[in-house]
């Protein structure tokens, strides 16, 4: 049997492995999506669908599928998921690399107040500004209901989800956004101060180009840290070379997509022909 590798997806690092790990004819590759986008974009290899039922579940499911390797390629803040797979993989004794874009890193003329939670991004509001653009996605906005004397522009792919802070316009988008457009929503707005979540990447970075030419204040809401024990690899290459190594035999070769069969007990769940 082709390993089996198992993407945790939604980035669009996770589309770009799928894509890499689908077009090795001797890999078979399944990316599960939580369901909270309703229109994803076509993926290749096989998808699946919604939650697996906690850590027990993932686990289980991971044994039954014979999956030989996770790679948690989630948003860099989706740390139930990356909890969860850490837990299932270490009981169903499969390996598990974790593929996070790289966060961003302040510059020069940049007015960053790095914060560790929503919560914190909401207190510091009232000191910064009362015309705020809030780009940290449609979940968890309660943290910001509370701001009554604050007028919100909210972007975000899908509608959010009450409660809303109750000055609150929506905008419905999805990036890349140049810093063309950005500047002048900022100044279409007149927005004095920008809240977003160090996602990482192009996509949506500039926004904080914008925010630092108009001399705005940005709150940075910081990543979670990953469980103990993982560390990020940052860019799809560097996953795929992982992978060979993990899904490498005893002798120390991986299996490239011209071999004809995988090496034996590869990821320590062997490959051995069965009588």
């Amino acid at each position: 049997m082709p390993p089996h590798v198992l993407i945790l997806g939604g980035t669009t690092e996770a589309r770009r492995l799928a894509a890499a790990l689908a077009a090795r004819p001797a890999t078979r590759v399944t990316t599960s999506l939580a369901g909270r986008v309703t229109r994803p974009g076509a993926l290749d290899g096989e998808v699946r669908v919604g939650g697996f039922g906690g850590p027990d579940g993932l686990a289980a499911w991971l044994r039954e599928r014979r999956v030989d390797a996770v790679v948690d390629a989630t948003h860099p803040f989706a740390a139930t998921i990356t909890a969860n797979a850490a837990t299932a993989t270490a009981a169903a004794r499969v390996p598990l690399l974790v593929l996070r874009r790289p966060g961003w890193r302040p510059g020069p003329g940049d007015r960053w107040h790095p914060v560790p939670s929503l919560e914190a991004a909401a207190a510091a509001l009232p000191s910064l500004g009362r015309r705020v653009f809030l780009t940290t996605g449609r979940l968890g906005l309660a943290a910001f209901a509370g701001l009554t004397e604050t007028a919100f522009v909210v972007r975000s792919v899908e509608p959010p989800e009450p409660p809303l802070p109750p000055h609150t316009h929506v905008l419905l988008a999805r990036g890349p956004f140049t810093v063309a457009d950005e500047t002048a929503l900022l100044r279409e707005h007149r927005v004095e101060v920008l809240v977003t979540k160090d996602s990482g990447g192009a996509a949506t970075s500039a926004k904080l180009t914008a925010a630092r030419d108009l001399g705005l204040p940005v709150v940075v809401v910081r990543r979670p840290p990953l469980p103990e024990g993982l560390t990020a690899l940052p860019d799809v290459r560097g996953v795929l070379d992982r992978l060979d190594e993990v899904l490498a035999g005893p002798s120390g070769q991986a299996w490239r997509p011209s071999d004809r069969t995988p090496p034996m007990c590869a990821a320590r769940r062997c490959r051995c022909p069965r009588a």
